[in-house]
């Protein structure tokens, strides 16, 4: 049994290689689509979500508009605390419930915690080793503007949401440099993988 906690920033390529080790045979825990999953309409975590910001951002189908909400809390600390004091408790304990049955069930799996919160969140505590997938800052701005048609102030503001690329490196066990080809990048994560199935 092995845990790879899997982190990375924003539109840092974590996704890419979290899939590519799902290819690979790890089982992987995605913390965003747990997130996603507790807060659906009449969750515990989405009636507190609503009770707090107010049911504007509600779309039609009672799903809750993360563009709407994002805004909200990327514009104000004292809004981004209060949302993660509701979230985060809940999905770290249904993360934890979740390695929990996967070790009962299959003892001799490697699991990947693709958690971008990993570190703030303390799951790296939980984890083997962690994984940063790494891009620089300036490349980072940039594919998150591509990619979510983001300003570059909007940009800056949710990358600087998260504590930096660079500091989770240097706490990382393994660096894995998504600056150039996606080739490349795949290729590093597959032999970082193999690695630890030679050796467990």
């Amino acid at each position: 049994m092995k845990v790879i906690g899997l982190t990375g920033g924003i539109a840092s390529g974590k996704s890419t290689v979290s899939k590519a080790l799902a290819d690979l045979g790890a089982t992987v825990i995605d913390g965003d689509e747990t997130a996603h999953r507790l807060m659906e309409p009449h969750q515990p975590i989405w009636e507190d979500i609503v009770n707090k910001f107010g049911r504007e951002i509600l779309n039609p189908d009672l799903a809750i508009d993360r563009a709407k909400l994002g805004k909200i809390v990327f514009d104000d600390p004292e809004q981004m605390t209060a949302l993660n004091k509701i979230t985060r408790p809940r999905i770290i304990e249904s993360i934890k419930n979740e390695l929990d049955s996967i070790k009962e069930a299959r003892p001799d799996s490697v699991i990947v915690l693709d958690v971008p919160l990993l570190y703030e969140a303390r799951l790296d505590k939980l984890s083997d080793e962690v994984w940063v997938v790494w891009i620089d800052r300036e490349t980072q701005i940039k594919r998150l503007m591509e990619r979510n048609h983001y300003t570059r102030e909007e940009a800056v503001k949710r990358i600087d949401s998260q504590m930096s690329l660079d500091e989770k490196a240097q706490r990382a066990d393994v660096v894995i440099d998504n600056s150039g080809s996606i080739e490349e990048t795949l290729r590093a994560a597959t032999r970082y993988f193999l690695d630890i199935l030679h050796h467990s």
